[in-house]
């Protein structure tokens, strides 16, 4: 009895430490590393660890748990970003938090396990978990979606078919499949039946994702513009980059103005449209003469309209005397001043605002650093030198309704204006990165992202990098981009994949639960009918 006891538990060990395992090769997936083929790998793991090497899975609250150690080793090296400047609470309960969601994947995925076709329900309850998570609580937290590992990887096409969602639900596919396969080739190694729908599920969905969409590239527009993004940098990094307001304005209006002198030598070419980053003034210039006159005088230098971030003071004044400001993009051209203007619509909450302030002022002393935004509204579009130009500022680059909005407004080209300082020397930046790569490719548009201190971009529509800069130095990239009025599948869909996958999922799931009831009752049936017959004999004897 204590041998087999001894024999359970190092089993269980060993689920436990593939589970981590198989998190931790998710993990690994992501940017700044090119191996995105390790997220399949990990979600392949985790398959073969909640089917019990297809034996028939293990039990709901294992499956909870596998899942949720999973999670942890997926996301506490994803996000140690999160408390750079803060301290590991904030980032070690983010993750605990977050890890929830795919415990609830692990449960989910030994339900329809037993189902026919298990590959195709395992990734579409992926794709449930990650909608949940994408969206509560406080509007959701979509950073570690599947889809963002896969910039560089051979999957990405098919973000213009479905979007993230699509392109999620593939990674996950192929990972539940690969672990199916590897289940086939066993039983078939040591002679025992195949399960030939089980066999053929697996093999399909590993095959189904090499089907690829051509992507549009930087010749394939209706026109074109030509686009730059300023670095200026910042003067020192962390939650205090902005205590030197007027140095991080002036870093950006100095390194316009030597792009204008580049321009004028024949140096650079000469740019339609500048990108400034997110926080680039983060002094008024709606209520500041100087910074007014400063933003005035680079667009004057470089002889076109620039979008500037900028943190605008609202009217409405708070109970404890401070007022609501909003994070928003103004386009300033020359003397003209403003025109138009993008407030950021979706909040950054425990950083731009902070949901029940009073109660986590308990726990941090951060909590009064916390900002006073407010969202905005509007359609994600703003119009430069005739240009309809597409805005997700910094975290709304993350959800899928960001640029939805702004595509199906008519923009022609994205912008991301970023202000990543805040983050240190993490790999924030390169995560975040990732995400405009899908994006272009998801509605075949070039992406131009300007971040105060790096990396910034510019992207071309089929995903691929026209050129980037370091870390934490004054830089300008200018690149003549194609504008494109064509919209791929995926911004004719919009949210319609990941509905299909979701109510998908919920099928699966109820279909489980009446196959997980019948095989109740029968294995009931089946030990009465022993009982009887045991008694019988007995009673004869």
């Amino acid at each position: 009895m204590n041998g087999r006891r001894r024999g359970v538990s190092v089993a269980v060990l060993g689920r436990c430490v593939l589970a981590v395992v198989a998190g931790l090769c998710v993990f690994t997936g992501f940017p700044p590393r090119p191996l995105w083929f390790l997220a399949p790998i990990g979600i392949a793991l985790l398959t073969l660890v909640l089917t019990d090497f297809g034996r028939g899975g293990v039990r709901l609250r294992a499956g909870f748990g596998y899942g949720y150690l999973a999670g942890l080793g997926f996301l506490v090296p994803l996000l140690p970003w999160i408390g750079e400047f803060v301290g590991p609470v904030p980032w070690l309960a983010l993750s605990a938090v977050e890890a929830v969601y795919i415990g609830v994947f692990g449960v989910l995925a030994v339900l329809v396990a037993r189902l026919r076709g298990a590959p195709v329900w395992i990734a579409a309850v992926w794709s449930l978990t990650e909608w949940l998570r994408s969206s509560i609580p406080f509007g959701g937290f979509p950073w570690g979606r599947l889809a963002f590992g896969q910039s560089e990887g051979w999957l990405l096409p098919l973000a213009s078919l479905g979007g993230a969602p699509l392109l999620s639900f593939a990674v996950a596919l192929t990972g539940a499949g690969l672990a199916y396969v590897v289940v086939a080739l066993v039983r078939r190694r040591y002679g025992l039946p195949l399960l030939g729908s089980v066999a053929a599920a697996a093999i399909g969905s590993v095959v189904a994702p090499l089907v690829a969409p051509t992507l549009a590239g930087l010749d394939d527009g209706d026109d074109t513009v030509t686009v730059a993004a300023i670095q200026g940098s910042v003067p020192q990094l962390g939650l205090d980059f902005n205590a030197q307001r007027k140095q991080v304005l002036d870093n950006h209006v100095a390194r316009t103005v030597q792009l204008a002198d580049d321009v004028a030598a024949g140096r650079a070419q000469q740019p339609d449209i500048v990108v400034w980053p997110e926080n680039s003034s983060d002094i008024d210039p709606l209520r500041n003469e100087d910074a007014a006159r400063d933003i005035g005088r680079a667009s004057e230098a470089i002889g076109a309209p620039i979008l500037v971030g900028a943190v605008l003071v609202n009217n409405t004044t708070l109970p404890n005397g401070r007022h609501t400001t909003t994070n928003s993009v103004l386009v300033w051209t020359g003397t003209q001043g403003p025109s138009e203007q993008h407030d950021k619509k979706i909040i950054q909450p425990f950083g731009e605002y902070l949901p029940y302030r009073d109660f986590f002022r308990h726990f941090s002393s951060y909590a009064d650093r916390a900002g006073n935004f407010v969202p905005g509204d509007g359609d994600g579009v703003v119009n430069a030198a005739g240009v309809p130009v597409g805005i997700a500022t910094c975290y709304e680059v993350a959800f899928d309704r960001a640029f939805q909005q702004s595509v199906d407004a008519g923009a022609q080209i994205l912008a991301v204006p970023t202000n990543n300082a805040t983050f240190g020397d993490t790999e924030m930046t390169y995560q975040q990165l990732a995400m405009s790569k899908v994006r272009a490719v998801e509605h075949g548009r070039a992406v131009v992202v300007a971040a105060t201190s790096g990396v910034s971009a510019i992207i071309a529509p089929d995903g691929h990098t026209v050129a980037d800069t370091e870390l934490f130095v004054p830089d300008a990239l200018v690149a003549q981009l194609p504008l494109r009025t064509d919209r791929t599948p995926a911004s004719e869909l919009g949210a319609i994949p990941e509905v299909v996958l979701c109510v998908g999922a919920a099928g699966a799931i109820a279909a489980a639960f009446v196959v997980r009831r019948r095989d109740r009752r029968n294995d009931r049936a089946e030990n009465l009918g022993g009982a009887a017959i045991e008694t019988s004999v007995q009673s004869g004897m």
